[in-house]
């Protein structure tokens, strides 16, 4: 495959519900285009687009491939971007390098809730969209229903291309409204004709709906809207172009890709119109110089892995040419770092397929091998860059689950699979936290987790058990608490000796400690031991061995011995005092408490407000954004480990959240209890 000009080269993600058929329809597309002879299917793991292990075995696009089509001498890199809700970082990185977007909406289903979810990513990222309404040959489709639909969720300037002749099995074809003319389907192959009288008042419906749409794009066409002009057809397509790139206008284009109707429509549209004009964006800076070689990479666009079905070619860097030209001679390095690096191999893939590249042009996207020290994120450039691109935000976990490796082969092995995994999607999180020793692993939902728990065993060859998720508590002190610590081991020859008295009292902050000394009684070349042995002590509390906040230590007083006092005699002494001090001084278990911001459809504010309060939580404010409402609230911790399903229950998948740390707060006594009592039946099997 050579190497396309900026200016023909394209880069088009396929966005749909999970299920809504983008993946079959990029078959059809392929077919259309002669790339491949005939269409896979997604049932029997035969598409060009899904082909990895957990792809085929769940019927789904579960990470974005990319699939060129060269047509009329453009090259157009459809984005195959997975439907499942959990996946957002995949599509989000897709769109990054992306000049347009096909959202694609089953005719039979109608909006859901990822055609929602993907609508608002494209209008937040201000990527020219186009509609394709697939399956039309379906029983039970109600095209204007549909139509009516999609302008009331996004607006009137979503506007339809064509209506279809003859209704589910007997759709043959495209009444196409801005060229008033039929064109009718022959197995795969089309002629267009005049149009019929069958459909002359419904093309004028949908036109009128058209030239509504393209009145929004300039203030000039919209007077002559309301003055009732007829717009000339170079204005019809300026404006619609125009409005495209801005956001305005969302053409919708239909088909039915198992009868072959709409890959002719999709390729003539993107090579003709404006939702295939690459675009430049203040969001994705690129670093300027005088050298006219400069080329800027950002491999934080798709992904940095190892492709499984060809093992040989080693990690492969998926990254789009920003500037400058990229061939196999091409130095660069990482932007912050120091070795300079040339590609081992250029490479264009279609799905699982490549072909070498000689020569790379901004826009394009490639594959660069055996790159290992490269990580998704990063960005490659000319030495002489210093500023990597803006990055794609990397989306936090909403959801983990604890890892228990089943044999000591598993536990050899996982480490370097999560390192790889977490390394690859940036919606993931390895974390093992101190205080309980527990291998956490976060994704954004159970089915997202599940997933790579498959990866885990076909790939890495790694069995694990998932456990719950252990909350990290801390304790305090609420009230003082005046003692005497004093270590004294005396058994012939030297002996130890160390004696402090300490007084125990609550603090704002995580740990004071002063010293009030008068007349030597403990030589101030002991006190620093004894900071010591406080700030050690207080990693365990005598509740349930979870660290210890909030606390101030104030020496006071002491005796030493010229002979035995020593560092550890003292550290001893001051960890003696300050097991006595803490349980004297009303202890208390303390509990990590959330920020959490909830964005819920309006309807389903209520539901969302009850289940808070029946969490502990707190609302401490609403906002509404549009059709939906933001809740901002405070939850413990312990009480969020499964809102990531709830959620999804509770608004049929319609609901988002974040969360952070903000703050550790007292826990209820009677959660408290069970708390402690479960973390000592933890600590004595673990022999702790």
């Amino acid at each position: 495959m050579k190497g396309y000009p900026s200016e023909s080269v394209k880069n088009v993600t396929l966005v749909g519900h999970q299920g809504s058929g983008k993946t079959f329809l990029l078959e059809s597309i392929l077919q259309y285009a002669k790339v491949i002879s005939a269409k896979g299917s997604v049932e029997s793991g035969s598409t060009v687009s899904d082909f990895l292990k957990e792809e085929k075995d769940n019927q789904m696009s579960l990470s974005t491939s990319i699939v060129p089509v060269e047509y009329q001498n453009q090259k157009i890199n459809f984005l195959d971007a997975p439907g499942f809700l959990d996946m957002e970082a995949e599509v989000t990185a897709a769109l990054r390098v992306s000049s347009a977007a096909i959202l694609v909406i089953d005719g039979q289903s109608g909006i859901q809730v990822g055609t929602e979810k993907y609508f608002e990513l494209l209008r937040k990222y201000s990527i020219p969209t186009l509609i394709f309404i697939d399956g039309l040959a379906k029983e039970n489709t109600e095209f204007d229903a549909l139509i009516t639909q999609i302008r009331e969720k996004f607006g009137k300037g979503c506007m339809p291309l064509g209506v279809p002749i003859g209704e589910h099995s007997d759709f043959k074809g495209i009444a196409r409204v801005f060229s008033q003319k039929e064109r009718i389907y022959t197995n795969g192959s089309f002629t267009d004709q005049p149009m019929s009288e069958n459909y002359a008042s419904k093309l004028k419906e949908y036109r009128d709906m058209m030239l509504e749409a393209v009145a929004e794009s300039s203030d000039d066409l919209m007077e002559k809207f309301f003055d009732g002009v007829e717009f000339t057809p170079e204005e019809i397509f300026e404006g619609e172009q125009s409005g495209v790139l801005h956001g305005n206008v969302v053409p919708i284009l239909i088909g039915a890709p198992i009868e072959n109707i709409g890959p002719a429509e999709l390729l003539g549209n993107h090579r003709n119109r404006a939702t295939c004009k690459q675009r430049s964006s203040s969001k994705t800076p690129v670093e300027r110089s005088n050298k006219k070689s400069l080329t800027t990479i950002n491999l934080e666009l798709l992904s940095s892995k190892n492709l499984v079905v060809d093992p040989f070619l080693g990690r492969l860097s998926y990254i789009q040419v920003k500037s400058g030209k990229l061939d196999k001679s091409t130095v660069m390095q990482v932007v912050g770092g120091r070795d300079k690096l040339r590609p081992n191999q250029l490479l264009f893939f279609r799905g699982k397929d490549h072909v070498e590249a000689d020569v790379v042009h901004p826009g394009d996207l490639v594959v660069l091998t055996k790159l290992d020290e490269v990580k998704t994120g990063m960005t490659l450039a000319d030495p002489s860059v210093t500023t990597p691109l803006y990055g794609v935000p990397t989306l936090q976990p909403t959801l983990y689950v604890g890892l228990v490796p089943q044999t000591k082969a598993d536990e050899d092995r996982i480490a370097q699979a999560l390192q790889r995994i977490e390394t690859e999607d940036r919606s993931v999180a390895v974390l093992r936290p101190k205080e309980t020793g527990q291998l956490l692993f976060g994704g954004q939902g159970q089915k997202h987790i599940d997933l790579y728990i498959e990866k885990l065993n076909h790939q890495f060859k790694v069995n694990v058990d998932l456990e719950d998720m252990e909350i990290v508590y801390r304790e305090t002190i609420k009230g003082t608490a005046d003692v005497q610590g004093k270590y004294k081991k005396q058994s012939g020859g030297s002996g130890q000796y160390g004696d402090v008295h300490i007084k125990f009292s609550p603090t704002d902050e995580e740990f004071i400690f002063a010293e009030e000394i008068f007349g030597g009684s403990v030589p101030k070349n002991y006190i620093p031991a004894v900071e010591k042995g406080l700030v050690e002590a207080i990693q365990h509390g005598g509740l349930a061995g979870y660290p210890v906040i909030g606390l101030k230590a104030v020496l006071y007083d002491g005796s030493y011995h010229a002979v035995d006092s020593s560092e550890l005699a003292f550290k001893m002494a001051a960890s003696l005092a300050y097991k006595d001090g803490f349980m004297k001084a009303k202890p208390t278990l303390l509990e990590p408490v959330m920020d959490v911001k909830i964005k819920v459809p309006t309807e389903y504010t209520g539901d969302v407000m009850g289940d808070m309060s029946r969490r502990r939580g707190l609302v401490r404010g609403l906002e509404p954004i549009g059709s939906l409402t933001l809740i901002s609230a405070k939850v413990p911790q312990a009480e969020m480990l499964t809102y990531t399903n709830d959620l999804k229950s509770l608004t049929q998948a319609r609901g988002s959240f974040e969360m952070e740390f903000a703050s550790y707060e007292e826990c209820p006594q009677e959660i408290a209890v069970k708390v402690i009592q479960t973390r000592k039946e933890y600590m004595e099997e673990k022999h702790l």
